[in-house]
This record gives C-alpha cells, sequence and structure tokens, in this order.
C-alpha cells in the first residue's frame, strides 16, 4: 500500500509503505492510483510530487509470485497481462499531473519499478545500494508499448537503451548520475530526502500553473503520449 501526505509548502510525499519489495501487484497499483488522483483533485499553484518508498526497495517490479500462483500457466500470462494493464494509467496519471514530480530512490528499481521511478520528471537516488535494473531479457519477458516508448523518451543514449535493456545492466547511482539516468546519487538516505525535498520547495516555490506545466510536459513526449492516449491541449494565460 501507500500514504499520501502533504507538507505546509505545498508538497505531497506520496510513500510506498512497509519493508517488502513493494512489488506492483493489483492492490498496489490502485493503491498508487488513488494517491495519484488525489493529488491531482488538492492541487493548487505550485505543488509538487515526491515519492518514495520504505525499506531497501523502491519497488521490485512487478507481483511475479502472484501471477504465478495462478492455477494454470494461461492464468499466470492473464494475471501478468492484467498488471502491465493496470500500470499504464499509472504512468499517464504522472506523464500528465499537474505539477513536477520527483522520485527518491532509495533502494532497488527493478522492471516495472523503473518504469514507475521514470515516468517523474527528476530522479535521485542512493549511491550505496540502489540499482536501476530492467530484468526483462534475463527472465524471458519482451517489452509492452509504453515501457519502451516511456524509456525513449527519458533516455537519450542509445548506449544506455542497449545496455539498460539489451543487456540487463544493473546501473548503481554514479554511473546512472553519470549516463544521465537520473539527477544524482547521495551517499545516504538523509541525503537522498535533503536534496528532493530541497528540489521541491525550489520548484514549489516558483508557483507554476498546473495545468500548464502538464501541457508542455506532455508536448515533450507524443509517442509516449500517443501510446497512452494522452491529448495535448493549447493553453495562453497571458
Amino acid at each position: 500500500m501507500c500514504t499520501l501526505e502533504k507538507t505546509g509548502t505545498n508538497i505531497f510525499i506520496l510513500t510506498l509503505t512497509g519493508a517488502d519489495e513493494h512489488r506492483l501487484n493489483p492492490t498496489l497499483i490502485d493503491s498508487i492510483l488513488s494517491a495519484l488522483r488525489q493529488a491531482k483533485s488538492q492541487a493548487t499553484k505550485g505543488s509538487v510530487l515526491i515519492t518514495t518508498s520504505r525499506g531497501k526497495f523502491f519497488s521490485n517490479g512487478f507481483d511475479l509470485a502472484w501471477a504465478q500462483a495462478a492455477s494454470s500457466k494461461p492464468k499466470a500470462t492473464e494475471r501478468l497481462h492484467h498488471m502491465v494493464e493496470l500500470l499504464k494509467p499509472v504512468v499517464a496519471e504522472l506523464i500528465s499531473l499537474p505539477m513536477p514530480t520527483i522520485a527518491a530512490v532509495n533502494g532497488h528499481a527493478a522492471a516495472a519499478g523503473l518504469i514507475l521511478a521514470l515516468s517523474h520528471d527528476y530522479i535521485h537516488m542512493k549511491r550505496d545500494r540502489g540499482v536501476l535494473y530492467m530484468s526483462e531479457v534475463d527472465i524471458g519477458l519482451t517489452f509492452p508499448d509504453y515501457f519502451t516508448a516511456l524509456f525513449r523518451a527519458k533516455v537519450g543514449s542509445p548506449s544506455v537503451l542497449r545496455d539498460v535493456l539489451l543487456r540487463g545492466a544493473k546501473v548503481k547511482g554514479d554511473e546512472a548520475a553519470r549516463r544521465g539516468v537520473v539527477e544524482a546519487a547521495h551517499d545516504n538516505e538523509e541525503r537522498l530526502s535533503e536534496a528532493t525535498m530541497r528540489l521541491g520547495e525550489q520548484l514549489a516555490s516558483r508557483k507554476w500553473l498546473g495545468e500548464i506545466y502538464k501541457e508542455i510536459r506532455k508536448s515533450l513526449y507524443p509517442e509516449l503520449c500517443g501510446v497512452l492516449g494522452l491529448d495535448h491541449a493549447i493553453i495562453a494565460k497571458l
């Protein structure tokens, strides 16, 4: 599950709770989507969202154990496809959220967990135990269309795309920052939290109109928005 809190500086903190791997099953995905929609409904001028988690993992991807617990292999595959479809609106909600978004990756972000992180505008992570990893090539799964569209939208380096998607490279904090996948890597959880909160306060202080911010964001990623079914609106507030 997750919680959503709002600070006095207009920053929403979405926290994946518990000390487990934060595997993305229907229950957790629904909880995240509900929290994002709540933040959107309460957004005002200058709102910001920070997503973080408790424990060793940011998110270790889809709950494959839940899928494999089905009564047959076809039903297990059906469960996996169901989770893929459920996560798509979460990505769409983040891409169209009327506020800047920051992922504070305090542990491993693997597969769908990395997709969740990449759906934010900014990513900060820990250098000591944070790892970014797309496991699909290793475990025998192809990528949904919105996964690859998100990677193409957010990762500009062909060599990074190759290494992460085709080699299953496990990218630690310093390398992720050096290769432009994340903004910065931090020594410990306290410094990560301080850095993301500082960035959140800086962004909130700009008092941007959320509807303008979200439309500019969507205009940056036309292919991704097409896959997600997001329209782009032209707005002028003069």
